[in-house]
């Protein structure tokens, strides 16, 4: 059978990319937003919600730049709710500069 018999495999580690930086990290690392079946835009901070989601780096400089060039919306395939985009805005403003 198997040689390496009592070696465990390492871990699988999902790998996602931010929509504003364009580089990969672990799916743990970045924030999932999430566009619901109802046509909410909201954050979706267990990243279970049912939709479709995109991500984003837990930081100001991703977050400006993907709720200013509408990278967002094009992810999402929507055209992000004023009442929605206000509460991206605010979860953006309480970021620091520095991405992580």
């Amino acid at each position: 059978m198997s040689a390496q018999k009592g070696i465990p495999r390492p871990k699988h580690v999902p790998q996602r990319t931010c929509i504003a930086c364009r580089s990969t990290e672990a799916k743990r690392g970045l924030v999932r937003v999430v566009r619901t079946p109802e046509g909410r835009v909201e954050l979706d901070l267990t990243g279970k919600k049912n939709g479709r989601g995109a991500y984003v780096h837990e930081s100001r400089v991703c977050w400006d730049e993907a709720l200013k060039k509408e990278r967002l919306g094009r992810a999402l395939k929507v055209t992000v709710p004023a009442a929605d985009l206000q509460a991206l805005n605010a979860h953006a403003t309480a970021l620091s500069e520095q991405p992580e």
